[in-house]
């Protein structure tokens, strides 16, 4: 509905169970397939398994530069074919530039997000999106699949619910209620 010309799904039940391996596989193999590329956007991880692997992977199957962390995609000059950028890291910014083409993963700050009116969501749920199967990329088919995934999901469960106590000091002023809290404090060890 917003800023993409065109869309493509890769799908096929040869891929279920993928991990991801298989999954830097596939894409490099469509992104391949799509011709001459100068930018390839991935977020920072995925949040199914959770490994942020695939840009890295991608970018090393294409044999192309990874710029992780990008916050601010600060220069893109086609003609000198260069890309500089802004990475968010720990230790704080880094500023950082690479020959085209190559692979960048973005964090949460890299875009204020728009919304698309109605009516292009309308239309753009009316376009058609080819899907592209293992055959349409050229994937090995011994590279993909829950019997070729180097891992494998045993089992997913949920973190076990947190237990504690919780205790409401009360007084008759914020310097009362500070005084019994420092007091309970010290009376638990804590300070």
């Amino acid at each position: 509905a917003m800023g993409c010309d065109e869309a493509q799904l890769i799908s096929d039940p040869a891929f279920d169970g993928s991990d991801a391996l298989a999954t830097t596989h596939l894409l490099a193999q469509a992104i391949k397939k799509l011709g001459d590329v100068d930018v390839i956007i991935f977020g920072k991880q995925a949040i199914d398994g959770d490994t942020g692997l695939v840009p890295a992977g991608v970018a090393r199957r294409l044999g192309w530069p990874l710029l992780s962390y990008v916050a601010k995609i600060d220069e893109l000059d086609p003609a000198t074919r260069s890309i500089k950028v802004t990475r968010s890291l720990e230790q704080g910014r880094q500023s950082i530039a690479s020959q085209l083409p190559v692979v960048i993963s973005v964090v949460k700050e890299i875009n204020e997000p728009r919304y698309p009116s109605f009516m292009n969501i309308r239309k753009a749920s009316k376009l058609p999106i080819p899907t592209l199967d293992a055959a349409a990329i050229g994937a090995d088919a011994a590279k993909v699949g829950r019997a070729n995934a180097a891992a494998q999901w045993v089992k997913t469960f949920p973190l076990p619910a947190r237990t504690g106590n919780v205790e409401l000091i009360a007084g008759d002023s914020p310097q009362a209620i500070a005084a019994a809290l420092a007091d309970k404090l010290m009376a638990e060890k804590v300070i």
